[in-house]
């Protein structure tokens, strides 16, 4: 069931991506675009590899600032552009290198609050980006991170060390759910707006 789900998000955000791909070649100036852009990318790279992982949030993170060179206003890009910091630090094992993402992050979720400061969302992302080393250290410790990202097959060989395994499983949702589902929340209320149909689920074969 959760890996239905898990397909059929990886579908929705991939089309996502194209589409906005498709709309950022006849309209490069268009924030919305760039910002659904940067969100598609990141809530797609939680599904790859951890180096596969870092380099589309860096191209997420490339997007997003480029929406806001368009419009340095644009809080829900300024918001996003914090998830993605967020991410490549918890992705980063050196604690010195994460911080720095992580201050970024923190700089960017004020930036937002103080854009929209009835948003709870981005009160909550605030908030827990305060305790974002924490999280860091909790999670490298359980051992690399690559055994918690990527597709399933990557973990198979770990049955043996199941609690480990899961604990580290858990802290990975625990530090990735707020963040990427909140941003899948923000790209499918996007896309939703702009009447781009999400794929139809998968027909029985």
């Amino acid at each position: 069931m959760d890996m239905q789900s898990d397909f059929d998000r990886l579908l929705f955000f991939e089309h996502a991506r194209k589409t906005a791909e498709t709309t950022y070649a006849t309209d490069p100036l268009d924030a919305e675009n760039l910002t659904r852009w940067g969100g598609a990318l990141l809530e797609l790279s939680q599904f790859q590899s951890v180096s596969e992982s870092k380099k589309m949030i860096s191209d997420a993170i490339s997007k997003l600032e480029e929406a806001l060179e368009v419009n340095p206003q644009k809080h829900d890009a300024i918001w996003c552009l914090g998830n993605a910091y967020t991410s490549h630090g918890f992705l980063n094992p050196d604690e010195d290198e994460a911080k720095v993402y992580f201050d970024k992050a923190a700089q960017c979720f004020q930036q937002a609050v103080d854009a929209d400061p009835e948003n709870e969302l981005y009160q909550k992302s605030f908030e827990v980006s305060t305790k974002a080393s924490e999280l860091h250290a909790q999670i490298h410790k359980q051992g690399p991170l690559q055994q918690a990202m990527g597709p399933g097959p990557s973990t198979a060989a770990t049955s043996t060390k199941g609690s480990i395994k899961k604990k580290s499983s858990d802290l990975k949702y625990d530090i990735f759910g707020w963040v990427i589902l909140a941003v899948g929340l923000v790209a499918w209320v996007g896309f939703a707006k702009s009447n781009v149909p999400p794929p139809a689920h998968s027909p029985p074969r």
